[in-house]
C-alpha cells in the first residue's frame, strides 16, 4: 500500500471516528501515528501537539499537515490535510439538514449525552499520557525542575480566573521555555 494512501486512511478514519471536534480526535491521531504506523514516537507526537497548540487554527488540520509533511513531504501534507477536511465537510453538508430536523428527538438527545463521557475520558487519557512529557524539567544551570508545573499553574489561573486571553500565556510560556528550558 502506498504511503500516501496509508496517510489518507489513517487521518481519514481517525477524523471520521473523532466525535466532538479537534480535541477528541487527538488520541485517535496519536494511535494511528504512534501505535499503528510508527511514523513518530510518543515524545515526537507530544512535541508536535504542543507546537500545534501554540499556533492559531484547528489542531486537527495542523497536526495532519505537519505529520503528513514529516512522513511524505508536501504530497503527504496535502493528502493528510485532505483526509481531515474533505470527508467531514461532505458528511457535515449531508447530515446537517437531518440533524436539525431530529435534534429534539429523545433518542438523538440521549446519544449525544451518552457519548460526552467518552469524549471526556479520551481527553483525560491524552492529558495523562502527555503530562510526562509536558512536565519534564529543562537542562537549565539553575535547576528549575518545578518550572513546567509552575507554567501550567500560572496559565490555568490566568485563563480560568483572571479571564486573560490564552495567547498571552502561550507567548509567555514560549519566552520562559526559550530562556530556561532549553534541554
Amino acid at each position: 500500500m502506498s504511503l500516501l494512501w496509508k496517510l489518507f486512511l489513517a487521518f481519514g478514519s481517525a477524523t471520521m471516528l473523532g466525535y466532538g471536534g479537534g480535541p477528541s480526535i487527538i488520541p485517535l491521531y496519536q494511535d494511528q501515528v504512534v501505535n499503528r504506523n510508527g511514523w513518530m514516537d510518543t515524545s515526537e507526537f507530544g512535541s508536535a501537539l504542543a507546537f500545534g497548540n501554540a499556533l492559531p487554527g484547528p489542531i486537527a488540520t495542523k497536526l495532519a499537515a505537519y505529520i503528513g509533511f514529516k512522513v511524505a513531504g508536501w504530497g503527504g501534507a496535502i493528502v493528510a490535510l485532505s483526509a481531515v477536511v474533505l470527508p467531514t465537510a461532505l458528511l457535515m453538508v449531508v447530515l446537517s439538514g437531518i440533524l436539525v430536523k431530529l435534534e429534539h428527538v429523545p433518542v438523538i438527545k440521549g446519544m449525544i449525552k451518552g457519548v460526552q463521557p467518552v469524549i471526556f475520558t479520551m481527553m483525560a487519557l491524552l492529558a495523562y499520557d502527555f503530562a510526562k512529557y509536558a512536565f519534564q524539567p529543562g537542562s537549565s544551570a539553575i535547576g528549575l525542575s518545578f518550572l513546567p508545573f509552575m507554567i501550567a499553574c500560572m496559565f490555568f489561573i490566568m485563563v480560568q480566573y483572571l479571564h486573560w486571553n490564552p495567547v498571552w500565556g502561550i507567548l509567555g510560556s514560549l519566552a520562559i521555555g526559550a530562556l530556561f528550558l532549553r534541554g
